[in-house]
């Protein structure tokens, strides 16, 4: 039988990152927390991939509920459960820490005296962005930046100056949430920069659900890619001006200038 842990004592909040979807790219350390935890919060999918650990209460939520989520996970820890927010990937790029500490920071003097004994740790997962580079190759071998293209919380002006800014410093990039069904505008807006940024041969890499078993890789010239090859489950890598493939693998080099 699982022990609980009693009120009387303050818990533990485990933000973690389960990667990108393969079982065998969850860390070690990871997976101790998971053994280790009492319950389970987050977006459904995520919280779904370990309904097999049978110690785990899991309580799935929508992926828009962030703050809501991390304050509830908040109020079970500091009942003295063992919790885990769960995100995908790592769990501070894009996703569930942020939040947290959000809540945290924000939080009214009850809250804050409730939570005062929660002991809260991040640990960290392997990006999309970096598993999709590892099968693709090295196309982030330099300098470079990511950048969701979602508008759900920013303003598609500050998006699209921020794509336009990574193109003139010649940063390779990594988009995250290219195109959704509710905002399906985003690569699009996102290419319309790069084509006004960049030369018509810079190379476009796009890896949707890396890991997986329906995994789908391609690589394609700048002039030659349309805003469809895109959707939310896709990870989409620009390359530097320098980036170039090798074989099927694409790099780009450690030296420029």
């Amino acid at each position: 039988m699982t022990e609980r842990p009693t009120a009387s004592a303050a818990g533990r909040l485990s933000v973690i990152g389960i990667g990108p979807g393969a079982d065998d790219l969850i860390t070690p350390q990871v997976q101790a927390a998971i053994d280790d935890a009492t319950d389970a919060l987050g977006y459904y999918p995520y919280v779904d991939k370990l309904a097999t650990r049978g110690h785990l209460q899991l309580h799935g939520s929508d992926n828009r509920e962030e703050l809501a989520r991390a304050r509830s996970a908040l109020d079970l820890a500091a009942q003295g459960r063992r919790v885990l927010v769960v995100s995908s990937g790592d769990p501070g790029v894009f996703a569930m820490a942020s939040a947290v500490f959000e809540a945290l920071d924000h939080a009214p003097a009850a809250d804050q005296a409730r939570w005062a004994g929660v002991e809260v740790q991040v640990l960290p997962g392997i990006t999309a962005m970096l598993a999709a580079a590892a099968r693709l190759g090295a196309p982030l071998g330099h300098d470079f930046c990511v950048i969701n293209l979602s508008d759900n919380l920013k303003p598609a002006a500050t998006i699209t100056h921020r794509i336009r800014l990574a193109a003139q410093a010649d940063l390779a990039m990594a988009f995250y949430n290219p195109s959704s069904k509710s905002r399906p505008e985003g690569f699009a807006r996102a290419l319309a920069v790069l084509r006004e940024e960049c030369e018509p041969g810079r190379l476009i890499c796009f890896a949707r659900n890396v890991s997986r078993a329906d995994e789908r890789l391609a690589v394609h010239r700048l002039d030659a890619v349309q805003p469809d090859m895109a959707d939310m489950r896709t990870l989409v890598i620009v390359g530097n001006s320098l980036t170039r493939q090798v074989g099927r693998h694409v790099y780009t080099p450690r030296s420029h200038g």
